[in-house]
This record gives structure tokens, C-alpha cells and sequence, in this order.
């Protein structure tokens, strides 16, 4: 008996986790940071540069911060506008912009956010890093369905590469040389 109340427990509180990142905040939450994937998470992903970089992750060539963290793209958002607010934040970190990147073929931009920041975007997508890469080359957000949607790393354009996703979760196309 107590086992079935100790697994009813973790999955309680599991569903509270993607609960709370589920929703999201019509205010745009805080997101005051100046470092370039904003927000102020404890993993390293932060960077003070708004330098993009590439690096191979699982066989694609994927858009990196300048310490070397995945860049992620949020199939709810659109080439204007970030549907990533609120607690959404506390797990996928906008990136400011503007940010650069050498020799990397595409284009980058920004958008405004609703509490006035500025985000970077790639080939009209609004950029973010993930709380869940500890170390960089990781890609662990890849695939995931939370916040409203289903995240994606960005892979370079041209480059024909796609990052298998670590969960079945349907993908998205919309557009884009994202491998998807």
C-alpha cells in the first residue's frame, strides 16, 4: 500500500512541474537580465556576449551562445512575437538581442517583448536557452512539449541537419531550415 501512495506522490508532483511551467503570464514576466540569454538561471547558460556560435550536437550543427549552450525555438511563437512569459521564463531564458553570428548563414534580428526587452531572433525565430542543459553540447530541451509547445534546437540554415529529440513528441514545421 504505501508504495501505490509513493508513486501517486512523484506523479502529483510531476504534474505540478509541467503544470507550473505550462503557464504563462500575458504581463511578460521579468526579464530584465542583460546577459544574452536573459533570465537568471543557475546552469551556465547565461552568457554577457550576444555572440552566436555553432557546434555539433548528436550529428546536426547547432546555433550555440558564446559558452557553448544549445539555442532553442518555440513552435506557440511567431516572427513577432514571444508566447514564452511568465514562469515559462524560469525555464527557457529569452535571449537578448541583438546578437551576431560569424559566418553563420541565416538571418538575425529582434523583436520586442511585451515588457519592452529586446529578444533575438534567427531566421524570424525568437531565441532561448534551456534551464536543463547543465554543460554545453547538450540538447535536452530538444523535443520537449512545454510552455504550450513543443521546443526544438535550432540547427543552422543550410545545414540539412536534424537533432533527434530525446521524447516522442510530435515536431512541427513551420518554416525555416530547422531539419524539421
Amino acid at each position: 500500500m504505501s508504495n501505490r501512495w509513493w508513486v501517486t506522490g512523484i506523479f502529483a508532483a510531476g504534474m505540478l512541474t509541467v503544470a507550473a511551467c505550462g503557464s504563462s503570464s500575458p504581463s511578460g514576466g521579468s526579464n530584465n537580465s542583460s546577459s544574452t540569454s536573459g533570465g537568471s538561471s543557475s546552469n551556465g547558460a547565461n552568457s554577457s556576449s550576444a555572440t552566436v556560435t555553432t557546434a555539433k550536437i548528436s550529428g546536426a550543427t547547432v546555433l550555440t551562445n558564446a559558452k557553448g549552450f544549445a539555442l532553442y525555438w518555440f513552435v506557440a511563437d511567431t516572427s513577432t512575437k514571444s508566447n514564452c512569459n511568465g514562469t515559462c521564463l524560469g525555464y527557457w531564458s529569452a535571449v537578448k538581442g541583438p546578437a551576431t553570428g560569424n559566418n553563420i548563414p541565416g538571418t538575425f534580428g529582434t523583436i520586442t517583448r511585451s515588457d519592452g526587452s529586446k529578444q533575438a531572433t534567427y531566421d524570424g525565430h525568437p531565441l532561448y536557452t534551456y534551464v536543463g542543459d547543465t554543460k554545453p553540447g547538450e540538447a535536452t530541451g530538444n523535443g520537449l512539449n512545454l510552455s504550450g509547445g513543443v521546443w526544438h534546437v535550432v540547427t543552422e540554415s543550410g545545414s540539412g541537419g536534424a537533432v533527434p529529440s530525446s521524447t516522442s513528441s510530435p515536431t512541427s514545421s513551420s518554416g525555416g531550415s530547422y531539419g524539421y
